[in-house]
């Protein structure tokens, strides 16, 4: 069947357009420029001893380290980062903090049928929760509780948005962001926050020494064991070794010093563009007075946000694996995908043809199969681990946290109760078959947006297995 072209290829700008306005771009992440990446805690040089010792200095651990010293303030509580606080996806995503703690309502629905108005109700609470941290904590980050607009840009898409609780036709979504290619919207007014994500994780690190945690950077783990003398767990570094009663692992995308859940993730890189601040009147040219965060209903999705100094943050629809789950700096500068994000902006807003990008940057997302995190205990129960959080966890991370505290407690709660946290998704499989498999599936999620949304065979034979990939 041929394939018809999507909504952002019909309406595609002037190539020359995309050259101007990536001409003078910089290859780095804008986030971490404006927050600073100096160094700012010491280097683990000699061995210690500690009550609770967390592995990863992003969301995850941060979060992590700051309720578990809220839980116990005596407690003695040690954060082991590789690099800076908050370098990798922690300081370099969208900055959209959502409610949902499913990946959405639908992957929620499908999974956890019997659970999910009690997910849905504690994705709900853990925002709330966010939002009172924020002030509780004093996280200046930059914090917007502005919700988010959805939007069809195929007639085919339209459908999925009827009977919204905050539906918009063509006219209503053209009020709240003006584009040509918005043909109906729904708006998700509370359920989710837009924040700056580097200053985010700078904050938590902040509270959690005002804690009393102490954090060392530089200090990457590089094994792990249980002391059955001593009945302590030890993570090693390169220099020296914590020796603690309990330990959490938060590393997420990177290898995790677990073998058993080496193929549960797998690295995908995303990309993402920002332009630089718009004018007064190229802002009013598009409204978005509310400054909600901004998505399309698509497979390979865009998302779109504003700053506080009102630059466009435009990511998304490239999501890119490469052989072998490596993680490595050149995979982040990949000029076609630039080019590719660029254009597809230009054809949402072509009101904004002379706005120039002045960032441009990647990161690596880690993608499970069930696309929301997954939970477990090892080491005797000593230790606790979550990765795969699928590009949503800025506000899943603080749910997560609870979990792997409750989890390492030892006792029975309301969270470790939970199918989703007792669960453990399909792993990926191992090369090459992995790399054949979700380079399939892109193409046929690709192919699924040049044909009206329908999935093929391939597709469906995922969805009836509960096999996924996405970003």
């Amino acid at each position: 069947m041929k394939q018809h072209q999507t909504a952002y290829e019909r309406n595609a700008p002037d190539q020359r357009v995309v050259e101007r306005a990536l001409a003078s771009s910089q290859s780095e992440v804008y986030w971490l420029e404006e927050a600073g990446t100096q160094t700012r805690y010491p280097k683990l040089t000699s061995s210690m001893t500690s009550d609770l010792t967390i592995v990863g200095g992003g969301y995850l651990g941060l979060w992590t380290a700051v309720n578990a010293k809220r839980r116990n303030p005596g407690q003695r509580v040690v954060l082991l980062e590789a690099q800076n606080i908050g370098w990798a996806a922690s300081g370099r995503n969208g900055g959209f903090c959502e409610a949902s703690i499913t990946h959405g309502d639908e992957n929620g629905r499908a999974r956890w049928p019997d659970e999910f108005d009690t997910l849905h109700r504690l994705g709900e609470e853990n925002l709330d929760g966010f939002d009172r941290d924020v002030h509780d904590l004093g996280l200046n980050c930059q914090w917007e509780r502005t919700g988010t607009l959805a939007v069809a840009v195929e007639e085919h898409q339209v459908p999925w948005l009827r009977g919204a609780r905050h539906e918009l036709d063509v006219e209503a979504v053209r009020s709240e962001i003006n584009s040509p290619l918005f043909l109906h919207g729904a708006l998700d007014p509370k359920g989710a926050a837009l924040v700056h994500p580097a200053r985010l994780a700078l904050e938590l690190a902040r509270a959690a020494v005002e804690l009393g945690v102490d954090i060392y950077e530089h200090s990457a783990a590089i094994g792990i064991h249980t002391n059955k003398v001593a009945q302590k767990v030890e993570v090693r570094t390169a220099h020296a070794t914590v020796s603690s009663g309990r330990a959490v692992l938060a590393t997420n995308v990177f290898r995790s010093l677990l073998r058993r859940n080496r193929l549960m993730t797998v690295p995908v890189y995303d990309y993402v563009l920002m332009t630089e601040p718009l004018t007064t009147q190229q802002l009013a040219s598009i409204g978005w007075s509310r400054r909600q965060g901004l998505t399309d209903l698509a497979n390979q999705f865009h998302y779109a946000r504003l700053t506080q100094d009102n630059r466009i943050l435009y990511g998304g629809y490239d999501a890119i694996y490469h052989f072998g789950r490596k993680v490595r700096r050149e995979y982040e500068n990949r000029p076609e995908s630039f080019a590719r994000l660029a254009s597809h902006f230009f054809a949402t807003f072509p009101q904004l043809e002379d706005v120039r990008f002045s960032h441009r940057w990647a990161g690596a997302i880690d993608t499970c199969t069930q696309f929301t995190a997954f939970y477990g205990l090892t080491h005797g129960g000593r230790v606790a681990h979550a990765a795969g959080f699928t590009g949503l966890g800025v506000g899943a991370t603080r749910f997560a946290a609870d979990v792997l505290l409750d989890l390492l407690s030892g006792g029975t709660t309301p969270l470790t109760e939970l199918k989703m946290v007792r669960q453990r998704p399909l792993p990926f499989p191992p090369e090459p078959v992995a790399s054949v498999g979700i380079n399939m599936t892109r193409w046929a999620l690709d192919r699924a947006d040049h044909r009206q949304g329908r999935r093929n065979l391939f597709l469906r034979a995922l969805d009836a297995v509960g096999f996924g990939f996405d970003s």
